[in-house]
C-alpha cells in the first residue's frame, strides 16, 4: 500500500501542479486529525497512480498554512493542476472524500 505524500514548503508545488491532489492540513496534538488520519492512509492506497493524497503538519509547515489562509485543522483543500477547487473544514466522512476526488479526476 503506497503512502501519503508529506508535504513542505520545498515540495509543495512541485507536487500538486499537475493533476488531482487531496491536501490535509493537520498537526498531531489536533483530536480531529487524529480520527481521520486512518482515512488518508486509506485513500492514499486507493487512489495511488490517480491522485495525489498528501498532508501537511502545520505545527512544521507555518508558511505553507499562512499561505492558505489555514485557521482550522483539519482542513482538507481538493486541488486539480494547482488550483484549490473544494476546500473542507473539519473532520469528515470517506465517502465525502472520495466523492470530492472523484469529482475532478
Amino acid at each position: 500500500m503506497a503512502g501519503y505524500i508529506e508535504l513542505t514548503n520545498e515540495n509543495f508545488d512541485a507536487v500538486v501542479k499537475e493533476g488531482v491532489s487531496l491536501v490535509d492540513f493537520w498537526a498531531p496534538w489536533c483530536g480531529p486529525c487524529r480520527m481521520i488520519a486512518p482515512v488518508i492512509d486509506e485513500l492514499a492506497g486507493e487512489y495511488a497512480g490517480k491522485a495525489n493524497i498528501c498532508k501537511v503538519n502545520t505545527d512544521e509547515q507555518e508558511e505553507l498554512s499562512a499561505r492558505y489562509g489555514i485557521r482550522s485543522i483539519p482542513t482538507i483543500l481538493i486541488m486539480k493542476n494547482g488550483e484549490i477547487k473544494d476546500t473542507l473544514i473539519g473532520a469528515t466522512t470517506k465517502a465525502v472524500l472520495v466523492e470530492k476526488l472523484n469529482a475532478f479526476l
